[in-house]
C-alpha cells in the first residue's frame, strides 16, 4: 500500500501554513530588534596602546614646519589630526579644532594627498589650528597609524603612544570626550 504525498498535505495543512508564518515572524522580530537596540558606533582600533610608527614628514605648507614622531615624545599629550583640503567633513570640524587650540591643546596635522596651494587655501578659509603639518602624499603614515579615511583624530600621550582614535569629524558634542581623553593621556 503506497501513500500519495497529496494525502499527507491534506492531513497536515497546519504545518504548510504555520512554517512560513513562523519564519516571517522570526525575521520581523530580528529586524525590529536591530532597529531598536542602540548601535555601538565606536570602532575599536588595533593601534590604541601602541606607539606611533617612526616617520619624518616634510612640511605640507610654508606656514608650518613638518612633522616627525619625535614631536610626540616631548612629554605632553597632543592631538594628531589626519585631514585633507578636499575633505568636506574636515572643513566642518575646523571650528572644533580651533576651539581646542584656543584652550591650549597642541594639534598637529597630517595632510593626505594634498597640493600646497589647495592646502593654503583651505587653511586660509577654515583657520589653521595646527602647530605642525606633515605632507603624506602616499598615505604611508595614515595607513601606518590605522587611519582609513579623513578626518580622523588621535590622542597621543607624551611618550608617543596612541591613546584614542576619533573616526570622522569632531562635532561640538565630541569636544568634552576629546578633552577627557587628553586628560587621561596626561596621567
Amino acid at each position: 500500500m503506497t501513500t500519495d504525498p497529496r494525502d499527507l498535505v491534506k492531513k497536515k495543512p497546519g504545518l504548510a501554513l504555520w512554517l512560513p508564518l513562523a519564519l516571517f515572524g522570526a525575521f520581523f522580530v530580528l529586524v525590529i530588534w536591530g532597529l531598536v537596540r542602540p548601535a555601538d558606533r565606536e570602532v575599536a582600533s588595533a593601534f590604541i596602546g601602541k606607539p606611533l610608527p617612526e616617520f619624518n614628514l616634510p612640511p605640507a605648507t610654508e606656514a608650518r614646519p613638518g612633522l616627525a614622531t619625535a614631536t610626540f615624545r616631548a612629554g605632553k599629550p597632543r592631538l594628531l589630526n589626519v585631514f585633507a583640503s578636499w575633505c568636506v567633513p574636515c572643513a566642518v570640524e575646523s571650528p572644533q579644532l580651533a576651539a581646542l587650540a584656543a584652550q591650549g591643546i597642541e594639534i598637529d596635522g597630517v595632510a593626505i594627498r594634498d597640493r600646497k596651494e589647495d592646502l593654503d587655501r583651505f587653511l586660509a578659509t577654515n583657520g589653521n589650528p595646527f602647530k605642525r603639518i606633515g605632507k603624506d602624499d602616499l598615505s604611508q603614515v595614515q595607513l601606518a597609524i590605522g587611519s582609513s579615511g579623513v578626518p580622523e583624530t588621535f590622542v597621543v600621550d607624551g611618550k608617543g603612544v596612541i591613546r584614542y582614535q576619533h573616526i570622522g569629524d569632531i562635532r561640538p558634542e565630541d569636544v568634552p570626550l576629546i578633552l577627557g581623553k587628553l586628560a587621561e593621556a596626561a596621567q
